[in-house]
């Protein structure tokens, strides 16, 4: 049954291209629409910038980019970015939504998992990762690097776009009796607040006590097109519970955790995982914020899936303890039932997934 509001699905994301709603600059990669979302594309260059900046409602970002960039990279055959620099791209995607569509943008799974920081900006935009409805005109991609340098080329995809009509959220006695029918998280008593329901971390680690990793400083590059090119250890330093069943993080380094609950996404509905509340504290946890119709969903093949958490504390060392709420899943309704669901057929990489690292990295 299709709703008045909700997520657009894989079918409703074809036709907008369809129909004029959705422009690129050349045909669209088999796999690039998703369950719920789509993703988004590299153009031909990048420009590095001074800083970060915000176009603002009377700015296009072009012009900004006249003014703050500090050179040009061509794109077509790869090229470096470098950690701590910052630079703008222009997607190969652009939008005319109807006036009853918006739309909201999210770093992909692998590129939160590298610690690749992105948002997506339209002209006279006052938020980044939001397209206000109606929104006719280009995209671009703010990224910076934070832990690796990186290796990207046009066409490379590292953030997803979902398009959605009126407010779908659902309220917590909705979630409550979703989470009862259809068990969200794997708790027995859910901690269901502020929109939406808790997640904790896992700090007891598997059998042999891992229970994260630590980016290492000064490494090789990662090319983010590259399954399976890169030893581990070359990239990341294994950390261990040793009993204590807690974890100091420093300031700016990133670790790559997981969650102490299973999460299911059914199939009439999308998530997202929210900011967490700076005055529990200092610290950011998962960058990559979807979570697609079927994940975690035990008939594609998701029985088990925790969500890998990208976290970061900023000014001041923290202590995790296990069991802490770091997180919250916001739950929207689908407009329509997607066609296909995450994990299946789709070449998804982290469906059933406990601590896993991003697709780029191998046990030697």
């Amino acid at each position: 049954m299709t709703r008045t509001t909700g997520i657009l699905a894989d079918r409703a994301i074809a036709a907008l291209f369809e129909s004029g709603r959705l422009l690129s600059e050349r045909a669209l990669d088999a796999d690039q629409v998703q369950p719920a979302s789509l993703d988004l594309r590299l153009g031909a260059k990048a420009f590095r910038v001074r800083a970060s900046f915000m176009p603002g409602p009377n700015s296009l970002v072009s012009d900004k980019l006249d003014r703050l960039k500090l050179h040009v990279i061509d794109l077509s055959e790869g090229a470096v970015l470098e950690t701590g620099c910052v630079y703008i791209v222009p997607l190969m995607e652009s939008l005319d939504l109807p006036a009853t569509m918006s739309a909201s943008a999210n770093p992909k799974s692998s590129t939160g998992r590298l610690d690749i920081f992105t948002r997506v900006i339209t002209d006279y935009a006052q938020e980044f990762d939001k397209i206000p409805a109606g929104y006719s005109g280009p995209l671009y991609l703010e990224i910076s690097p934070r832990t690796f340098p990186i290796v990207v080329r046009r066409g490379s995809r590292l953030s997803q776009i979902r398009f959605r009509t009126g407010n779908a959220v659902l309220s917590e006695p909705e979630l409550l009796q979703l989470h009862e029918a259809e068990t969200l998280v794997a708790s027995r008593e859910p901690n269901i607040s502020g929109g939406g329901i808790a997640l904790s971390i896992d700090l007891t680690g598997d059998k042999e006590g891992l229970i994260g990793y630590r980016g290492k400083h000064h490494t090789a590059v990662v090319d983010v097109d590259k399954k399976a090119q890169h030893d581990v250890f070359d990239f990341w330093e294994p950390l261990f519970s040793r009993g204590r069943n807690e974890l100091v993080l420093d300031p700016d380094e990133f670790y790559i955790l997981v969650s102490r609950e299973a999460v299911h996404v059914p199939p009439l509905y999308a998530a997202e995982m929210t900011p967490f509340d700076p005055l529990v504290g200092e610290f950011r946890v998962h960058y990559a914020g979807f979570f697609d119709p079927g994940f975690g969903h035990v008939a594609a093949g998701g029985r088990g899936s925790r969500a890998v958490l990208e976290v970061r504390s900023h000014e001041v060392p923290f202590i995790l303890e296990d069991g802490q709420i770091v997180g919250r899943l916001v739950y929207e309704y689908m407009q329509d039932p997607p066609e296909a669901l995450y994990g299946v057929g789709l070449g998804s990489n982290y469906q059933a997934q406990g601590l896993k690292l991003s697709k780029h990295f191998r046990l030697a």
